[in-house]
This record gives structure tokens, sequence and C-alpha cells, in this order.
């Protein structure tokens, strides 16, 4: 298994691995992958600083990257107080109540609650944008396509590649032109912000349009070795897998409280998951929970666009995870959610790649 990426990146396998947990992302490097970390939970760009220190110290001299999100639509600056003035009063009645109707208790006086909005933010993407580039980072990707150019102008001259999601070609062609270096071409299967394409379709699509241009990587439904080996025969330069990384050891190690989420992950089939607006403001798939049916109720308002959507959920989310209740979970996960049958280790996962990956090309030699 092995790429003309792993050497653009000096990797062992063209495997990029997101996470928004650190201990995940260096396991994943250090077992021959590029673990790139989400920087969205980040509020604080010195507790990002902090954990790259750690990533620094903790990868064995591998490299990694950082992923951050920078919308492009308004309103994208401002604090949380003024935005909070923009929320309907109907809105908030409606989490209120169904937070109620759920059995989601309040939380604790004493807890240090996340905002939520702030790292969605492009004030606050750039603050993740400087810092990373502090440190040894291999690559910094866009979860929301291409950054600003002026910010891949920044991080091209300190000689670091820029990646871009992209959920159609002409997104990708876009992505391209403006001096982005690697495409991510997300399929409809993948978890969180996703497009209305399958990967089977799409991908193809993308290196068509940018494939003699830019490296693609291929991200949604891949969580098995032959389906790496899929996205490679049909132009991919490599996986980029998200979902998969959820339910092993190490994130616990970052998300110590995470219990609750991998098992409802785990006990999920690939049709437990929707594609909805209401975790962010952007169409995003979800565990399909008792959360996600009540906003499908006739009486649950249109979510509001990003960042208000986040900013009105977000207390929402800190109540359900703070309630270990499986049923109630409020989590990204794409389709591939069917094949976490276990929490496992980083390495067991990455394994199992390149076995089932060295398999399928096996069976396609015998049936020469």
């Amino acid at each position: 298994m092995r790429t003309s990426l792993c050497d653009t990146f000096g990797i062992e396998y063209p495997i990029i691995g997101f996470t928004p947990s650190e201990h995940v992302a260096a396991a994943i490097s250090k077992a021959g992958g590029l673990g790139v970390l989400g920087c969205v939970r980040f509020n604080d760009a010195a507790e990002l600083d902090a954990v790259l220190d750690w990533m620094d110290a903790n990868t064995g001299g591998k490299p990694y990257g950082v992923d951050i999100v920078m919308p492009s639509k308004i309103p994208t600056e401002g604090t949380s107080m003024d935005l909070n003035k923009l929320i309907p009063e109907e809105h908030r009645a409606f989490v209120d109540r169904t937070l109620k109707q759920l059995g989601v208790p309040e939380l604790p006086d004493d807890t240090d609650e996340r905002a939520g909005v702030l790292g969605w933010l492009h004030s606050v993407a750039r603050s993740h944008v400087e810092v990373a580039l502090k440190h040894p980072i291999k690559l910094i990707a866009n979860a929301l396509g291409s950054p600003p150019v002026d910010v891949i102008e920044q991080v091209h001259a300190k000689g670091v590649p820029v990646a871009a999601l992209a959920g159609k070609a002409e997104h990708a062609v876009r992505h391209v032109d403006n001096g982005v270096d690697f495409v991510v071409a997300q399929g409809y299967e993948a978890g969180g912000h996703t497009g209305e394409i399958a990967s089977m379709v799409l991908l193809p699509e993308i290196v068509d349009a940018v494939g003699d241009r830019a490296p693609v990587l291929a991200a949604g439904g891949i969580g098995s070795g032959r389906q790496v080996a899929a996205a490679l025969a049909l132009g991919a330069s490599g996986a980029w897998m998200g979902s998969m990384w959820l339910a092993t050891e190490e994130y616990l190690q970052t998300m110590a409280d995470s219990q609750a989420m991998q098992q409802a992950l785990v006990a999920a089939s690939s049709s437990d998951t929707v594609r909805t607006r209401i975790y962010t403001g952007k169409p995003a798939r979800l565990l399909k929970t008792r959360w996600t049916e009540a906003w499908s109720a006739p009486d649950a308002p249109e979510p509001l666009p990003m960042p208000l959507q986040n900013l009105l959920v977000s207390q929402a989310h800190n109540r359900i995870h703070a309630a270990h209740d499986p049923s109630v979970v409020s989590m990204p996960v794409g389709q591939i959610v069917g094949r976490m049958d276990r929490v496992r280790p980083v390495a067991e996962v990455i394994g199992e790649l390149v076995t089932g990956y060295e398999e399928a090309l096996s069976r396609l030699d015998k049936t020469r």
C-alpha cells in the first residue's frame, strides 16, 4: 500500500486520519499514516499551542497535520454575545423543551462549558493557522473548502501544503484555482459536513476534473483495506478517514467521558445516520438518535445558518455529552459506522487496513 502521497509526506501508508483527539492523531502518525488534528474544539489559541507541543513530543518524529474550520458566509465575526442576539426565542424554547422531553439533565453549576461557536469564526480559525505554523506541521486542511487566498499564501510561505474538502467537481476546480494543493473528495456517505454525491460517483469526477493538477484524496465510506484499494483504483492518491477513529482506545485518552458515544457507535448499523443541518447549520451527517429525531418532528423549527445553529445547540451538546445516554448522543459520523463493531487500538485499525488492501489485490490478481 504505497502511492506518491507517501513520498510527499514521508509516511508509510497513504492513509490520512482526521480526528479531534491528539492521542489518536499521534497514534495514526506513529502507525504509518498521517494524523490530522481537528482544531475546531480549541477556542483558545494557547490551548491549541500546548496540544501541538504535546504532538511534537509524542509523535516519535513522525509527520502530522491540522484541520481548521473557516466558514465563508456571514455572520462570521463578533462575540458570542453579539451573535446570541440573532437567535430567535422560538429556537431556544424548542431546544429547552426537547432536552426536557429527552430527560437530559441540567449541567452542574460548576461546569466549565465550552462556548462552541468561537472555533467556527474566521478570527479564531486564523489564530489556529498562526499557531500551527509555529510547529513542524506537514499539512493544513480546511473542512469547509478553500481558505481565503491570503491564508493559503501565508501557509505556502512556510512551505506547508493546503488541503480542502470538496463535494462537487466544480468545488474541486475552484479549490485548485485558489492554490489548494490537495483536494479531499468527500462523498455523501461521510460523517460531518458532506455533500449530496456518493463517493463512487464523486471520486472519479473530481479526479477527472483536477487530477492532473493536484492529488485527490478519497473520503466517505472508507473503513477497510478493500475500500482503500477501490479508492486508489478510482484515481485517488490516498484515503482520508475520520469516523473510524472515534471507536478507538486512544480517543478515550483525550475524551475520557466518551464511553456513551462509543457505545452508541458500536451498536449502530450503516443505516443509523442522518444528514441534517441541526449540528452546525450546514448539512452534516450525524448518528441517528432521539435528539436528531426530535429535530425532524413537525413542530421543530428550521435550523439556523452557521454559526448561529452551532451557538444555539452548544449548551445542549454539553448537556447531552454529560448525560452519558447513548440514545441521545449528538455526534458526526459516517455510514461506515456499521463496520465499527468494537473499540480497539489505532494500530489495529491501520493493520487491518493494510492487510485488507493486500488481500484485495491478491483477489484481483487471481481473476486475471
